[in-house]
């Protein structure tokens, strides 16, 4: 399931937690909030540069010698 699936899911369930409970409900509020937060890390991972081919070689082999950093 993507991200955009689950916030068009949390969309639904808001616009219902209104339509029954009230726009001033805690239930609402809680969809709303949830809501929310799924629009912020959608954000995050839209915003998240690839990884080019050293990075993704250093995630699958940290101790190579190419991947290690030396304080100086």
């Amino acid at each position: 399931m993507t991200i955009e699936d689950r916030i068009e899911q949390a969309r639904e369930a808001a616009q219902e937690a209104g339509e029954k409970f009230g726009k001033t409900s805690a239930e609402f509020a809680v969809e709303m909030d949830i809501l929310e937060e799924l629009h912020q890390q959608s954000g995050h991972t839209k915003n998240a540069k690839p990884k080019n081919s050293l990075e993704r070689f250093c995630d699958d082999n940290p101790e190579s010698l190419e991947c290690l950093l030396y304080d100086t």
